[in-house]
């Protein structure tokens, strides 16, 4: 297929510039794939289309305040990094810009030199590799000085930080927000489970990578970034339980998705623990070997995950379905409002 085959027209006012409050208030569009139909819901709703036994993936991955704004010693120019991949001993994969000025032997500082880092050099496809020095807690400077890493179409400033967190996150260590998961509250979390319906958490890093514009015409030359994942023997469990008493399961999210479909399932068609990293790129023609459904928000034309949806959905219905939903008038992207995949 080709890139083109992807694209949608998206009006620029339909990309949401802020979360809806509270969380679970934002609209839910409900597409039943076997039935062929289209519901328009919000996603408190939710609890409706969930039924006891069934399970929900989630990604506890807590996103960085990646965002780092400094200048280089001596001559004070300004820089800017944002974390991508940690490498251990505080060594970091970042990008920098402007990037030409960051040359190998370079020392950047923060927050009048709370935060240094020095150069060692540049990766082939142009990040930097820095290394930090500091006094304290690395994460806890991060906390103080780092900024979120909001996607470029999110023009407006973010209040509040823990907007961009899912409520449930944990594990620092994503470039960006699993979004699905945004429109979660505790409140509704728990009336799923009063409900019977099970949680399980998986943990994937977020990287750029994944949204980064598909550039080759023939998708299949597409290469993904690999992100790290966590699957615990606690979650295995839980979806092979779910299967074997006929329960469904549901990916919160294009993260929890590849995960699920990374580990797979294996000879004894069963769901292992496993931790690792991923580069898998799903899109229509991949046999799904984990999900029953599928909650995510609606995409960019012509990306990674609007090919992952139509993979699952079906390319015809879901060039549909996003047409309709610009045509409703739905809220696209991170801040925006969700769908919900039977």
């Amino acid at each position: 297929m080709k890139r083109q085959d992807f694209f949608y027209h998206l009006p620029e006012e339909l990309i949401a510039q802020e979360p809806i409050e509270p969380r679970d208030h934002s609209r839910m569009l409900v597409l039943d794939r076997l039935a062929g139909t289209r519901t328009d819901r919000h996603f408190y709703d939710i609890v409706e289309y969930l039924k006891p036994g069934d399970c929900l993936i989630l990604n506890d991955s807590r996103v960085l305040p990646a965002r780092l704004y400094g200048h280089r010693e001596p001559t004070g120019g300004a820089v800017e990094l944002l974390l991508l991949n940690s490498k251990g001993l505080d060594v970091w994969e970042v990008l920098a810009g402007p990037g030409r000025k960051a040359r190998p032997g370079d020392v950047l500082t923060f927050a009048d030199g709370l935060l240094k880092a020095e150069v060692l050099e540049v990766t082939p496809d142009g990040n930097r590799l820095v290394k930090f020095q500091y006094k304290g807690n690395f994460y806890e400077i991060l906390e103080r000085i780092g900024q979120m890493p909001l996607p470029h179409y999110i023009t407006h400033e973010l209040k509040d930080k823990e907007r961009y967190q899912t409520v449930y996150s944990k594990d620092l260590g994503s470039a960006a927000a699993p979004t699905a998961g945004l429109h979660f509250t505790p409140e509704l979390l728990n009336k799923l489970k009063e409900k019977g319906v099970k949680i399980g958490f998986v943990t994937l890093h977020v990287g750029l990578g994944t949204f980064r514009p598909v550039k080759a015409d023939n998708i299949t030359d597409h290469k993904m970034h690999s992100e790290h994942y966590e699957l615990s023997e606690q979650t295995a469990e839980l979806i092979n339980e779910t299967k074997k008493n006929g329960g469904r399961v549901f990916a919160v999210g294009t993260t929890s998705c590849r995960t699920l479909e990374s580990v797979g399932v294996g000879e004894d068609g069963l769901v292992h623990a496993a931790d690792g990293w991923t580069d898998i790129f799903i899109y229509p023609g991949y046999t799904f070997k984990v999900l029953d459904g599928l909650i995510t928000n609606f995409h960019l034309p012509e990306s990674t995950l609007i090919m992952l949806v139509s993979a699952f959905a079906g390319y015809e219905t879901t060039m549909d379905t996003y047409r309709y939903a610009v045509e409703e008038r739905y809220r696209f992207f991170s801040f925006g409002d969700s769908m919900m995949i039977l």
